[in-house]
């Protein structure tokens, strides 16, 4: 659909509720990565456009939205368990509108439960299909049709709404899809193959963002390292940066997620050479074990992988370093598990994001024999969690009694007196200051760290 085709769809919307004097209120609920964020953003956008207000009450909504993740079972069965909760609403308020849509609606065995067991849904649509939802919306309210969409649009449509938080934060799409078919992944078989967005978009977009005075950019992809790999020109993620890097302003840039096997040392020396560039690297290795890497389909040994590490703390001294961690992966023994231990202590990571194997229908893991039992695989990931710990803390500490610079990000959820914020690095620091702060940078000095935080005072 050309951008013609849901810009239409906004404005009879939007005529439609002048029409009948009704400002309707839309309840989005977002599950999963950085992406869904993103793409919600849009869904907000084309929302807001076409005359609707927000709210987080499903009693009081004209339309609920569900943008879903597939790449957790705990996040899909809490979607079937939120969906299942508006069905008495819905019974009582025949006009609520239900979408359901992302990554978990683009799997064909998903779409059949939604039809055969939520008949309340209205739409469901993939990833893909964002720039269609106006129209769906606008054929359900005018003819109560019923939409249940997987195919694929595989250009990408410039120029839709988009209703960022106000808060200073942006995410900004580089790529969309995935290449790689790990074998434990369903991204690649719900979000497509790689498509780059033309550089000038791109940085026409941040640029924009900065003038708007956003602060805090993060570049989106599920692969960013590959970027340009499909596009003329020879314009690869490294390059990107530099061009990013060049636009007026003070401003951050982070970006997720990279992978190891298309990370190179021309991107690290772009990081360590670009002063708005964060040095914080975030890069998963899933595996100490190089027969489960090569089981997991990763294409990249432990040695390079920390080969690659050592060249960006050659590079960068102050660099941050997450990853993520895979416990319990088919066929996983203990010796090598404590693989994945060693590297973890090797490398010394500022944050680790584990995760205990979840099977995906759909995927070559899915029907991998699996000996390891729930057990094992407990315990294994408690054992990760008693070594990254100290280690954390440890590189948190590093930072006592220093002064650093924080974008501040809003209030703590534990306590509305407290800001909080994110270092260079990545780190969440809480501190008290005035709410005017939000949304901008502020320097504060550290005077307490914790394992996953650091607390402190405005200087």
């Amino acid at each position: 659909m050309s951008e013609a085709g849901y810009e239409r769809y906004i404005k009879l919307l939007k005529n439609h509720f002048a029409s009948c004097g009704k400002k309707p209120k839309a309840a989005v609920v977002t599950y999963g990565c950085q992406q869904n964020i993103s793409d919600s953003e849009i869904i907000k956008g084309m929302l807001d456009a076409a005359g609707y207000g927000f709210c987080d009450d499903y009693e009081k909504a004209d339309l609920v939205v569900f943008n879903t993740c597939a790449v957790r079972e705990h996040a899909e069965m809490r979607v079937y368990g939120n969906i299942g909760a508006l069905k008495p609403i819905k019974r009582a308020r025949p006009d609520l509108k239900i979408a359901v849509c992302g990554c978990m609606m683009q799997q064909e065995h998903v779409q059949k439960q939604i039809k055969e067991k939520y008949r309340h849904v209205d739409m469901v649509f993939g990833p893909s299909l964002v720039s269609r939802f106006p129209e769906m919306l606008y054929k359900s309210i005018e003819h109560g049709q019923k939409s249940f969409d997987r195919s694929e649009i595989p250009e990408i449509i410039e120029g839709m709404p988009v209703r960022r938080a106000e808060n200073g934060k942006a995410w900004v799409t580089v790529m969309y899809g995935c290449n790689n078919f790990c074998t434990y992944c369903i991204v690649p078989y719900v979000r497509g193959r790689e498509r780059s967005r033309k550089a000038e978009d791109i940085v026409n977009e941040a640029r924009s963002l900065v003038k708007d005075g956003f602060k805090d950019i993060t570049l989106l992809g599920q692969n960013v390292n590959s970027y340009g790999k499909d596009l003329a020109g020879g314009c690869d993620f490294a390059d990107l940066l530099r061009e990013l890097n060049g636009i007026e302003g003070d401003f951050w840039l982070r970006f997720v997620t990279s992978h190891p096997k298309d990370c190179t040392h021309k991107l690290l020396d772009t990081m360590a050479e670009c002063d708005k560039v964060c040095r914080q690297l975030h890069l998963p290795f899933q595996s100490g074990s190089d027969r489960v890497l090569d089981a997991m389909n990763r294409r990249y040994t432990a040695e390079k992988y920390v080969s690659l590490i050592d060249y960006a703390k050659e590079k960068m001294p102050d660099i941050a370093l997450t990853s993520d961690v895979i416990v319990g992966f088919p066929g996983e023994t203990e010796a090598e598990f404590e693989k994945t231990v060693e590297l973890v202590k090797r490398v010394e990571f500022d944050n680790l994001f584990t995760f205990i194997y979840s099977k995906r229908e759909g995927t070559p893991a899915a029907v991998m024999a699996d000996p390891v039992t729930d057990e094992q695989k407990q315990r294994r990931f408690d054992r990760l969690l008693e070594v990254i710990h100290p280690i954390s803390r440890k590189k948190n500490e590093r930072l006592l009694n220093k002064t650093v610079k924080v974008f501040v990000e809003g209030t703590s959820k534990t306590d509305k007196n407290v800001l909080t914020g994110k270092t260079e690095g990545g780190k969440t620091v809480d501190f008290k200051g005035e709410s005017s702060l939000i949304g901008g940078f502020a320097f504060v000095k550290i005077t307490e760290c914790k394992t996953w935080s650091l607390a402190g005072e405005t200087v």
